[in-house]
C-alpha cells in the first residue's frame, strides 16, 4: 500500500474537467439570480472555495501527488433544478490530475450549500430537497 511510484513517468501536459450539480428549491435559484444571498455572492465564493480545493488535494486524498498545477478554473450555470459546476484543471506533471477537478468540483458544490442552507431548510431544520449529485470527471487528456 501507498503512493504509486511516478519516478520513471515522463513530465507532460495533463488535462482534467469534472462536473457535478447541486438540487436547490425554486426559491432559493430566484434569491441567487436576484443577488440577494445573505452570505453574498455564491458563485465568487464557491469559485475560490474550488479552486483552493483543487491546489489542496494531496492534503485531503492520502496517496495523492502533490502536483503544481498551472492552471485551476471553476464555472457555474443556473439550470431550471439547481446549480451545474465545472472544474478545469491543468498541469505539467507525471500523473494526471482528475483528482483535484473532482475536489474542486465537489468543494465548489459545499460551498454553494453552505451559502445557501438558511433557506434550503425546512420547518424541522432538515434539507429534504437539497442534494449535491452526479459528480464525475468528462474529460481527461494528457499530452498537447
Amino acid at each position: 500500500m501507498g503512493m504509486v511510484n511516478v519516478g520513471r513517468k515522463d513530465i507532460i501536459k495533463r488535462y482534467a474537467e469534472a462536473k457535478g450539480k447541486i438540487i436547490l428549491r425554486p426559491d432559493t435559484l430566484k434569491n441567487i439570480k436576484e443577488g440577494k444571498i445573505e452570505k453574498g455572492d455564491p458563485f465568487a465564493v464557491a469559485e475560490i472555495a474550488g479552486i483552493n480545493a483543487a491546489k489542496q488535494t494531496h492534503l485531503l486524498i492520502p496517496f495523492c501527488h502533490q502536483i503544481p498545477l498551472d492552471h485551476v478554473d471553476v464555472g457555474f450555470s443556473i439550470k431550471e433544478d439547481g446549480i451545474e459546476a465545472i472544474c478545469t484543471v491543468s498541469a505539467e506533471a507525471k500523473t494526471g490530475v482528475e483528482m483535484e477537478a473532482i475536489v474542486g468540483v465537489s468543494i465548489a458544490l459545499n460551498t454553494i450549500w453552505d451559502m445557501v442552507k438558511y433557506l434550503e431548510k425546512d420547518e424541522d431544520g432538515q434539507y429534504p430537497h437539497t442534494r449535491i449529485e452526479a459528480i464525475q470527471v468528462t474529460l481527461k487528456k494528457k499530452g498537447d
